[in-house]
């Protein structure tokens, strides 16, 4: 349902004058170079740039998976800069999702265990009727007692997305969720993720390298040199390409 006119609405993420700073043998890099954006509930953004250019930076530390140099994160309301680590892993169990191209999924566990585990490591009681409409909704119904292993790629990243859905978070974070996957199987899993944000209004915010996947967000975002220097409408996956190659043109100028 659409917000009350003239109410303002809390950004399910931002981050204010986030930097991040590494030290590499006694070299300063500068991955975020203090970035402020917000990320609005019931959105979906894709985070683009060139290798180096901070986006999966961006991505880990607004996900509280890495401590900023300076600056702050605030998902759902809550300060992440003033947790302690027990509170920012409780943060992370409950409120956040995590969808990266890996999977990261428990050999050992069937596809029923692995997608309940955040609730398991969280100690909270599964509502089993949101699990099963999460189940359902991803196609894995007779899948729930087999192993990954047993699973295709695209399967295994359907478990992985149910598994990010299972306590309701305010935010699921991807990092390339289709970069292992073949051009069909990765269309199917970004179809998900788009169902995600328009049938349940959650907030996705998915790092990709590609045009085409970054097609299916609401807004794009291009960093280089741990700086936004686009935010972008959706152009559509050529008109994505083509501000992304004018960039580079302007780049090497």
């Amino acid at each position: 349902m659409p917000d009350n006119p003239g109410r303002t609405v809390e950004p399910a993420v931002r981050v204010e004058q986030l930097t991040r700073v590494y030290d590499t043998g006694g070299n300063q890099v500068t991955a975020l170079a203090g970035i402020n954006v917000g990320f609005g509930r019931g959105t979906f953004t894709a985070v683009m740039g060139p290798s180096g250019s901070g986006k999966s930076t961006l991505l880990q530390t607004a996900a509280g998976l890495d401590r900023p140099t300076s600056g702050r994160v605030v998902i759902g309301g809550t300060d992440l800069s003033g947790l302690s680590e027990t509170r920012l892993t409780e943060l992370r169990r409950t409120q956040i999702g995590f969808v990266f191209q890996a999977f990261n999924l428990i050999g050992a566990l069937t596809v029923e265990e692995n997608i309940a585990l955040p609730l398991r490591l969280a100690g909270v009681r599964p509502d089993r009727a949101w699990l099963t409409q999460v189940v359902e909704r991803v196609g894995l119904t007779d899948r729930l007692h087999h192993r990954p292993a047993a699973l295709s790629g695209g399967q295994q990243q359907r478990v992985a997305i149910a598994r990010a859905l299972a306590t309701r978070p305010e935010v699921i974070f991807s990092d390339e969720p289709t970069g292992a996957l073949d051009s069909r199987t990765a269309a199917e899993v970004l179809t998900l993720l788009r169902a995600v944000v328009d049938e349940h209004g959650l907030t996705v915010v998915m790092v990709t390298h590609d045009p085409i996947a970054a097609s299916y967000a609401d807004r794009v975002l291009v960093l280089a040199d741990g700086a936004i220097v686009a935010d972008l409408p959706q152009l559509g996956a050529a008109g994505i390409a083509e501000h992304l190659a004018s960039l580079d043109r302007r780049v090497l100028r």
